[in-house]
């Protein structure tokens, strides 16, 4: 029952702040630097194999999408790019690296009530400077009392976190934008998971809902999340 949750996962890109939005314009900067050697769809098509290609190497975050992109430049080019279309690409990551956190609505009001009545970890992937950096500038980072910045989220690194941070999986939940990495494998581990849908979601992050499930739950925004946590 939800009443009996006792812990409180949140995801940070695009639940908490604005993420991809970031990625989505770096791609347009990076297929009109590209433009005289692909067109944008096929451009996208190669870096997005890139990118599933180098996540294993790379993990998740800027940097590796900057790689990727230098990668598929490479490729669509014939090994001809022009080293100043590398070093705009550079430039770019340079530029998601240092853009100001932008909270998504009700994001604050969300996490502030929940941390009033649950243990709240915030759990994220992506690149440990990064993910700390866009954490400490949000405001939130005093309010979670754990954070755990992961190379990939599966049922156990739930069942784990939420075993070290609270009462175990069965008593908690997992909030977040993504079906793959933040719904699926907390109910998985034995956890609820809260879906709270983003306009814009990265190809690689799609995943089909658990639908009927007794331990899933989707709202509009974090602005419901209150009044869920208040249901019997």
């Amino acid at each position: 029952m939800i009443h009996e949750i006792t812990t409180i996962g949140f995801d940070a890109d695009d639940t908490l702040w604005h993420n991809e939005h970031y990625f989505r314009l770096t791609e347009k900067r990076f297929a009109d630097l590209l433009k005289d050697h692909a067109e944008q769809d096929h451009l996208t098509e190669r870096l997005l194999e890139a990118e599933r290609r180098n996540l294993g190497h790379y993990g998740y975050g800027v940097k590796g999408f900057v790689l990727s992109m230098i990668e598929t430049a490479i490729e669509v080019t014939e090994d001809k790019v022009p080293a100043r279309v590398i070093r705009e690409i550079i430039e770019a990551g340079q530029d998601m690296l240092a853009h100001p956190i932008d909270l998504l609505p009700h994001a604050q009001e969300a996490v502030e009530a929940a941390a009033q009545t649950h243990r709240i970890v915030l759990i994220t992937k992506g690149d440990l400077l990064d993910q700390e950096r866009k954490l400490a500038q949000s405001g939130l980072g005093d309010l979670f009392s754990g954070v755990e910045i992961v190379s990939e989220k599966t049922p156990p690194v739930y069942a784990r976190i939420f075993a070290d941070h609270g009462d175990g999986p069965e008593k908690a939940m997992m909030v977040g934008n993504s079906m793959k990495s933040d719904v699926r494998p907390s109910i998985d581990a034995g956890g609820w998971g809260v879906y709270v849908p983003h306009g814009l979601s990265w190809e690689l992050e799609h995943a089909e809902p658990p639908t009927g499930h007794p331990r899933y739950r989707e709202i509009a925004d974090l602005g419901a999340l209150v009044a869920l946590l208040q249901q019997d």
